[in-house]
């Protein structure tokens, strides 16, 4: 019986796994792929080599808070069957929409439901990571909009990722040993930001795998019924295939629906957005990585279409400057003005930042999903006690 209710709890990591890869791939690679610099098919391979690395380094602390700080009681082999089930559940319903939901919130908020039906919730370790889910946003947007305001104006004039036509290498067949060399149109800039768009990509996946691997399989090593390093292996190949497969649209989604921003200050947003998941997760505070990198490209933007103004006006709103709320998209060659000064044509015509509706889908999933999965999962567990 024990080997039953056990397979079939490993194919409902699998299917979270899974609906995670559909999710979490397009955060890491949506903005790449979307800059045509790499297929979708080799961004799901990279996802999956640097998911395993975070989840099986970084991702066993928070593996511990799931599986032993939000409930009091050891989760049995049941009842993480059926909190895997709620899980998957609301990752599955965002997935459907193309919007990637913050799984660490609905793993919490399905783990939590179970502690309210029982009465075991460990209320200090959930007021500990809800603080940092409030927190962590505010951070997201400030880094933003400390780096848009005063750093990447001068970014922008020095560093300019595109990608050019025809193959980035090729081989040079003219001597008696082919050698790699530049494509026909690639320049050694594009090379190296290249190179810079492909570590921060996979740094982001590594960060993805520390926040993402333990929300598949914590609900079955809490049971003490699966290992931690074969439940890691799990994981890592159910979210790869989700990468391979119902990513597309997630990619498709965070690289041209949420934003118009240019590669550059993506680029910034991936790397700010994993150092803080990837910091939060060693501390093992279930964290994600789309809360981060939501508002840290609302803070990109807000930052750079506020240097016209001092900071006090921009923060107090009493300035009546015009603001380029799409400045980010400005040329290189675009000249930086000074804080306070007003800025070029060529920057306030530059087009809009973000697409706002988008913004706030994403923001109402961070409600919806951990709400929807912990309102089922307590109903589940109040009408069936014996779980």
């Amino acid at each position: 019986m024990v080997e039953t209710v056990l397979l079939v709890g490993i194919v409902a990591s699998i299917f979270v796994g899974f609906n995670i890869g559909g999710s979490s791939t397009g955060i890491a690679w949506g903005p790449a792929v979307g800059a045509g610099l790499l297929r979708k098919v080799t961004a799901a391979g990279l996802m999956t080599i640097f998911v395993f690395l975070g989840g099986w380094t970084v991702g066993r602390n928070v593996m511990d808070t799931l599986s032993e700080g939000i409930i009091t009681i050891e989760i049995s082999l049941a009842a993480g069957v059926a909190v895997l089930f709620f899980i998957g559940l609301g990752i599955l319903i965002a997935n459907v929409f193309g919007v990637p939901v913050p799984t660490s919130m609905v793993t919490v908020g399905a783990i939590a439901g179970l502690g309210l039906a029982t009465d075991t919730v460990n209320y200090a370790e959930i007021g500990r990571i809800v603080s940092w889910w409030v927190v962590t946003p505010i951070i997201g947007f400030w880094i933003g909009a400390t780096v848009g305001r005063y750093i990447y104006p001068e970014l922008n004039r020095r560093f300019e990722i595109r990608a050019s036509e025809g193959p980035l290498l090729a081989l040079d067949r003219g001597g008696s040993v082919p050698k790699p060399t530049l494509g026909p149109n690639t320049t050694i800039q594009e090379l190296v930001g290249t190179c810079v768009v492909l570590v921060i990509g996979c740094y982001m996946a590594f960060s993805a795998g520390a926040s993402n691997v333990p929300n598949a399989v914590a609900p079955l090593v809490s049971s003490g019924t699966l290992d931690r390093n074969p439940a890691i292996i799990i994981a890592t190949v159910a979210i790869g295939f989700g990468g391979f497969t119902i990513a597309r649209r997630t990619m498709e989604s965070v690289g041209s629906e949420l934003s118009d921003i240019p590669l550059l200050a993506a680029l910034v947003v991936m790397l700010t957005a994993s150092t803080i998941t990837t910091a939060l997760s060693w501390a093992g505070i279930p964290i994600s990585l789309v809360m981060a990198s939501v508002m840290t490209i609302v803070g990109l933007g807000w930052g750079r279409a506020t240097r016209p103004v001092t900071a006090r006006e921009a923060i107090r709103g009493e300035s009546d400057a015009e603001l380029a709320t799409g400045a980010l998209k400005a040329e290189p060659d675009t000249p930086v003005t000074k804080i306070g000064e007003a800025e070029p044509d060529e920057v306030l015509d530059a087009g809009s930042l973000f697409n706002p509706r988008a913004v706030m889908k994403y923001i109402s999933m961070w409600i919806i999903g951990p709400a929807m999965s912990t309102l089922l999962a307590y109903g589940f567990f109040v009408a069936v006690p014996f779980v």
